[in-house]
């Protein structure tokens, strides 16, 4: 038969609601108020249901047994089916008769008797009782007997007999069986029979419903389709039943709603990322329709790079940094300002300026916190805090922070104020807020945290013991007695807020004033961080704080005052945010406004609501847990969208609200890969507290100061100052996305590698360069994966252009993506910024095969200083490209040149091979015998004659040759200079040659190198302190000491030289001629004005490692000695030669004259050192002439000195006050790794 379906709820007859039995009204005290006049449960509001749960829980002792507990989302949903059954019921007794009941009874009373029938409903009154019946106002009879609007007492028994059979089959009702447990009637009665007999009769009368069930069928369908699950029922109900009970449908969501409230998991934070997902043609489903409103950027905001201080915190770790007392913003050290501008931040966000909530400090300290602060989210009002210096110390910084290009950030918490706010005491009608408790297990009996008189303000008590987090507070007005409950501000995600008090948005007056505050907040910062922003949207509003039916659950109780989506509209017609961007763009327009927005929100805050940035939370998320590929697909989403939106992410390796930077990632590659990505994509790079230091510890927002004893990592700060700080500096090649593509990376097998991200961009520049038109193009490339990975890149994924409402995707190839010419005459130059070296690749072949990579795990690479060569018809580029063979080279230039002087280097080569290095080096520390230096001079002559091909002005050939074969045959009579010499000389010459052979490598390099200065000079006679000089140039100029060091190296014994060899070798090669500096000076000033020369060569400033600290200068004492030891070597072998060169036979007088000479030039320079402390300016002041009663005294003093034991050199008197110059810190011999700062 054909069903009729109602459009209304309306039951004919008396109301009928979930029934209750005798003994749980005994045992729980229910109040009367909620029951009808049957004896059913009513629940006219959701706050009912709720202190029904509480009166059972009570009696359950839940707190001790909370597997005991009951839910009133349950109750009510449980009573809502209960209803809705009776409804069904009525619907089929219409449709089928009215008197189906009575049949029903006659039916029970032909099969089981009339008095078996009247004892079962006589027992049924009795046990679940109305109400009058339970206060003895009726008898059961009597209750029987009465017949209410057309219906008996006997067949209302019956129908609320059927559903106490089908609520005990219900595995969902089980929790509150002992409220209607059918065994209080099957002990004694024909009950189950009687329901057999019921169950029968159905079966012969007409179906009913969606499915066409009997209605006994029909009624347990919900329980068996989902048999433990009140929530799936009801939706069930929802969904099958919808023609049937339509008129339900609000009740239903709203009981779904209640439901999802108490089965909700809360969690802290915003949860883990999600895929960025974008509306498919551009509408975002809830929100208005999507259409371009991005806020127009200043010139300064794409650079904007933000580090973020917790203030309190900072000022403390100045204190002790400074070893002074800093707690006021005027009293930072300009020192720390300057070292931020260095490092290139742009922007420095400082936490908790503002005067926080004092209520929220006490209930930190009541909660067992005696140092805690207020929350930096939880504000008194917007004034900075009178402990940080007020507004004028603000001023201070401000301005000082404007002078080195920094713009100060502050945080805007416009969602929430603190519990006890000035507005809170002011205008307490601002705030979500009810007359009575939302639960009625909610207490207020601590203690009063209002600071102001005339109102009182409680916290729920069972916060203080952590048992409960209640989602409001109690205010009262001492005055009128008024009290409200406010609730305190929550985002659904997590526990509430409960130092703070939750505006509402709905109010005009209230949006208004914080509007009001958002532009006084602008005028005093340029850059405001607008805290929790998503909440503020509209939907989320209507979401949290007043949902619609079926869209509740997310803040418990709110559910019981939500608002349709119509009369929600009415409420707040137009988008808050988009209100605040276009009254801050008209009243303070160079204001940069960042949103702290998730819920995959993102594009919708920067593209509609015109945010001019939006934190990207799922950059920090899915690097950190190598969610690679759903990273990539993030940032392809965004581009097939708007790529727009890609500049407009803030992103971030830790925030406030999250572990440090270094618990999540680390402190080595994966680190670094990370912050690379994040200082090289399109957005905001923002760093956290402590980031660059490397330290561990999460400050609360309560926190006055660190609580663990942390000092910078020393090694973090300088790998950024190498790796990252550069690339923050030139942030204009990598904020804009414009150019910005995204690549994927093809393995031989063909396979793309998720763990791989390699995106380009590049920003035209004004500047023509001579050398192509460069671009600011840049490549990076990064492997988020401790697995090496290779492969191709070649072409773009799809991206959009921004502006283009079709949204026609596109991909590009490298090539053109860094707009270089596809041809295989142009090359491509780029320098990898991590080491430094440059490399060259054929255009053409990047077109046609792509650009192969290969990386380590975690490697990263920054491909910068990019630019494009034409080839010649000679082809330099392309035979630099193959004799590079893809690899990098340290100056491109140097590369290209030595290419050029490859014959110069094939005949040098020749000439300073292994294997005559290794014969000469023999020969010179006594294994061997003596060369034949003449036969050498030949081959000499011969390099010699093609390198004039490379000069071009006359060179002196013969005179050249005559030099080399001169020094060579001096290097043979030094070990008859060791015997003659004077004694720091014969000792000194003596060690150079036996005691390690990298010491015989020096002499082999000036002997080939020395010859250059008369070949090149072509002057007979030049200033004694540029001889040398012609020769340093030369070997420069020709790359030969970097020719001859790996020759030289082969020979040594463990394969290799100091790292300060080369520079040894240009400062011995410059200064070879050093004694002869003081010509013309008495000789009390000769080893000064030796000295004062050779300081100011910057070869040896830097190899002595010359520097200042606290305003003193500082050399280094190994370095020092060193570098005199050489200097008495190196002349005594040149004076030598000219012995040599004189004639036949050596005049070993006058080479010991000046062999003396320089041996007391070389004790002054000793005694003086000594007297120094490795200060320069006593070095040099120990080394000016004394009257003649101070030499005697000093002469004595010497005298003395020497009669005592040596003792061992000391170092600087402070280590902290100079560093870099103890013993050991400098260039040893035997110690390989150490390298004079600067050396080359």
């Amino acid at each position: 038969m054909k069903t009729i379906y109602r459009t209304d709820s309306f039951v004919p007859g008396p109301l009928r609601e979930f029934h209750i039995s005798r003994s749980a009204r005994d045992t729980y005290h229910f109040s009367q108020g909620i029951f009808s006049i049957q004896g059913h449960v009513l629940f006219a509001e959701t706050r009912q249901a709720r202190d029904f749960a509480m009166r059972i829980n009570t009696v359950r002792k839940s707190a001790l047994h909370p597997e005991r507990a009951v839910r009133a989302g349950d109750i009510l949903a449980m009573g809502l089916i209960d209803e809705i059954f009776h409804y069904v019921i009525s619907l089929y007794l219409q449709q089928y008769g009215q008197d189906m009941l009575r049949r029903l009874e006659a039916h029970l009373e032909s099969t089981l008797g009339t008095a078996e029938v009247d004892r079962l409903l006589m027992l049924f009154s009795e046990r679940f009782p109305t109400v009058a019946c339970y206060q003895g106002k009726e008898s059961p009879r009597e209750s029987l007997d009465r017949t209410q609007e057309g219906l008996s007492g006997r067949e209302i028994a019956l129908e609320e007999m059927i559903l106490l059979w089908t609520g005990n089959r219900n595995l969902g009702f089980y929790p509150l069986l002992e409220l209607f447990d059918e065994q209080l009637l099957a002990l004694d009665t024909c009950y189950d029979r009687a329901m057999t007999a019921i169950g029968d009769f159905f079966e012969t009368q007409p179906s009913f419903g969606p499915d066409d069930q009997t209605l006994i069928e029909l009624l347990l369908a919900p329980a068996r389709a989902h048999p433990d699950d009140l929530h799936a029922q009801l939706d069930y109900i929802r969904r099958r039943w919808d023609s049937l009970v339509g008129s339900f449908l609000d009740r239903i969501l709203r009981s779904l709603d209640v439901l999802a409230e108490e089965h909700k998991a809360r969690f802290f934070g915003p949860g883990e990322s999600s895929v960025l997902e974008f509306p498919h043609g551009g509408n975002f489903p809830g929100e208005d329709a999507d259409y371009a409103r991005f806020s127009p950027d200043r010139e300064w905001m794409p650079r904007a790079v933000i580090l973020a201080k917790s203030t309190l915190v900072w000022l403390d770790q100045l204190s002790k940094k400074y070893q002074r007392e800093i707690t006021t913003l005027d009293a930072i050290p300009d020192a720390e300002l300057d070292l931020l501008a260095r490092q290139g931040f742009t922007g420095l966000w400082l936490i908790g300026l503002w005067q926080r909530s004092q209520a929220s400090r006490r209930i930190k300290n009541l909660c067992g916190n005696p140092e805690a602060e207020a929350s930096a989210y939880s504000l008194y009002d917007y004034d900075i805090a009178r402990e940080l210096g007020g507004w004028e110390a603000l001023d201070t910084l401000r301005r000082r922070l404007w002078q080195r290009g920094i713009r100060i950030a502050s945080d805007m918490v416009p969602n929430h104020t603190g519990i006890d706010s000035r507005w809170v005491h002011e205008h307490p009608e601002w705030f979500i807020s009810l007359p009575d408790s939302p639960f009625p297990g909610y207490t207020f009996q601590g203690e009063n945290l209002s600071t102001r008189e005339g109102v009182e303000i409680y916290l729920e008590d069972h916060y203080y013991n952590r048992s409960d987090a209640a989602v409001v507070f109690k205010r009262v007005n001492s005055s009128s007695g008024e009290v409200r409950y406010i609730y305190h501000g929550n985002d659904g995600t997590s526990m509430p807020w409960n130092d703070t008090a939750q505006l509402n948005y709905l109010n005009s007056e209230a949006r208004e004033a914080v509007i009001q505050t958002i532009i006084t907040v602008a005028k005093n910062f340029p850059i405001i961080r607008f805290d929790a922003a998503m909440t503020l949207a509209k939907k989320h509003i209507q979401r949290l704080w007043f949902p619609a039916p079926g869209q509740g659950g997310d803040i418990p109780s709110r559910s019981d005052h939500g608002l349709s989506r119509a009369d929600f509209e009415k409420a707040i017609p137009l988008e808050f945010w988009r209100e605040v961007v276009d009254r801050v763009a008209q009243e303070v327009p160079d204001t940069l406004l960042l949103a702290e927005a998730f819920w995959m929100m993102e594009g919708y805050f920067v593209r509609n609501l015109g945010m001019h940035r939006v934190y990207n939370s799922a950059f920090m998320n899915m690097l950190k847990n190598e969610e690679n590929e759903n990273y990539r697909t993030t940032i392809k989403n965004t581009l097939e969208y708007d790529p727009e939106v890609l500049k407009r992410f803030v992103n971030f390796m830790n925030n406030p609200d999250e572990d440090t930077a270094v618990a999540q990632f680390g402190s080595g590659d994966k680190y670094f890969g990370v912050a690379t990505m994040m200082v090289t994509m399109p957005g905001l790079p923002m760093f956290g507290h402590g980031q660059i230091e490397g330290f561990a510890e999460k400050y609360g927002m309560e926190y006055r100061k660190a609580y663990w004893d942390e000092t910078p990592n020393q090694g973090l700060i300088e790998r950024h100052q190498r790796e990252i700080f550069p690339l923050m500096h030139q942030r204009h090649l990598f904020a804009d996305a414009t150019h910005f593509r995204l690549y994927d990376v093809y393995a031989a097998n063909g396979d793309v590698n998720p763990h791989v991200f390699v995106y380009s961009n590049r920003q035209a520049s004004q500047d023509n360069h001579s050398q192509g038109n460069q671009e600011g193009r840049t490549l990076v490339m990064y492997n988020n994966s401790y697995q090496e990975a290779s492969g191709w890149i070649h072409t773009s994924a799809p991206y959009v252009i921004h502006g283009d409402e079709s949204r026609a995707r596109m991909t590009e190839q490298l090539i053109p993506a860094l707009n270089l010419t596809p041809s295989w005459k142009h090359f491509v130059i780029f320098q990898e910024q991590r080491s430094g070296l440059w490399f060259i690749r054929n255009c053409g072949e990047i077109l046609e095969r792509g650009l192969y990579l290969q990386l380590k795990g975690y490697e990263s690479q920054v491909c910068l200083n990019m630019y494009e060569v034409e080839d010649n018809r000679y082809s330099h580029y392309a035979r630099l490209a193959d004799s590079l063979g893809g690899a990098g080279t340290p100056d491109i230039s140097r590369a290209m040149k030595r290419l050029l002087l490859q014959p110069l280097h094939d005949a040098f080569g020749a000439l300073a091979n292994t294997g005559i290095m290794r014969t000469l080096m023999e020969a010179l520390v006594g294994t061997a015998a003596p060369v034949d230096w003449e036969e050498l001079a030949t081959q000499y002559r011969t390099f010699l004659g093609i390198a004039g091909q490379f000069c071009e002005h006359t060179t002196r050939l013969e005179d050249a040759v005559a030099l080399f074969q001169h020094n060579g045959e001096a290097l043979d009579r030094l070990s008859q200079l060791v015997k003659r010499a004077p004694d720091e000389v014969g000792a000194l010459v003596a060690s150079h040659m036996e005691a390690e052979r990298e010491d015989a490598s020096i002499f082999l390099a000036l002997t080939l190198l020395l010859p250059l200065d008369v070949f090149i000079s072509g002057q007979d006679r030049i200033s004694p302190q540029l001889v040398g000089y012609h020769a340093l140039d030369q070997a420069g100029e020709w790359q030969l000491i970097e020719t001859l060091r790996p020759i030289l190296m082969q020979i040594q014994p463990d394969g290799s030289l100091p790292d300060y060899w080369s520079q040894l070798v240009q400062i011995t090669l410059a200064h070879h001629n050093w004694w002869r500096y003081g010509i013309g000076e008495p000789q009390e000033t000769t080893a000064l004005t030796i000295v004062e020369s050779l300081l100011a060569d910057p070869n040896v400033e830097t190899f002595l490692r010359i520097h200042s600290h606290n305003g003193i200068t500082w050399f280094n004492q190994e370095a020092f000695d060193l570098l005199i030891d050489w200097l008495l070597v190196i002349g005594a072998w040149h004076e030598l030669t000219a012995a040599v060169a004189a004639g036949t036979r050596v005049s070993w007088k006058r080479v010991l004259k000046e062999t003396t000479g320089m041996a007391r030039v070389y004790r002054e320079w000793r005694r003086a050192e000594k007297a120094s402390r490795y200060r320069v300016d006593r070095l040099l002041e120990a080394l000016q002439p004394e009257p003649e009663e101070e030499l005697e005294a000093a002469s004595e003093a010497e005298t003395a000195s020497e009669a005592q034991p040596a003792q061992p050199a000391q170092s600087a008197p402070d280590k902290q006050s100079a560093p870099d110059k103890q013993p050991g810190s400098g260039p040893k011999r035997n110690a390989r790794s150490e390298k004079p700062k600067g050396t080359k």
